[in-house]
């Protein structure tokens, strides 16, 4: 069963992560085998080495000065939901963006196993 204090400690990891924008952290909080689903109607980026391939060729290569805020966050059995609002400078774009988010955490023990995005941005 989750606590949400491990939820909390997780979310802070992966804002971590997303500020640093590096790729073996945000890992660490992941099953081996995870599923990471960024859009809705894609497929998921399953396990390790796709997940590193999605976060340096998404996050690394394209954001920068990342602002992260947790807004709320909801526990039952094995599943957080977590929304967030976020801001960063899209170099894709040459413009900064902000989303507001709510994602889906399926937890296996300690470790996500599976997280579903579910997000909006706009020019900020």
């Amino acid at each position: 069963m989750l606590n949400r204090d491990l939820v909390q400690r997780h979310l802070a990891t992966y804002q971590k992560a997303w500020q640093r924008q590096d790729p073996d952290l945000i890992l660490s909080i992941f099953t081996s085998d995870a599923a990471y689903h960024e859009r809705t109607f894609d497929q998921p980026y399953v396990g390790h080495e796709a997940i590193r391939h999605y976060w340096q060729t998404k996050v690394v290569a394209t954001q920068a000065n990342i602002d992260f805020r947790l807004l709320h966050l909801y526990i039952d059995g094995d599943v957080a939901i977590a929304e967030w609002e976020a801001s960063f400078d899209d170099r894709e774009r040459n413009m900064r963006r902000k989303i507001q988010e709510v994602a889906i955490l399926e937890f296996r023990g300690e470790l996500i196993q599976s997280l579903r995005e579910y997000w909006h941005g706009t020019e900020a």
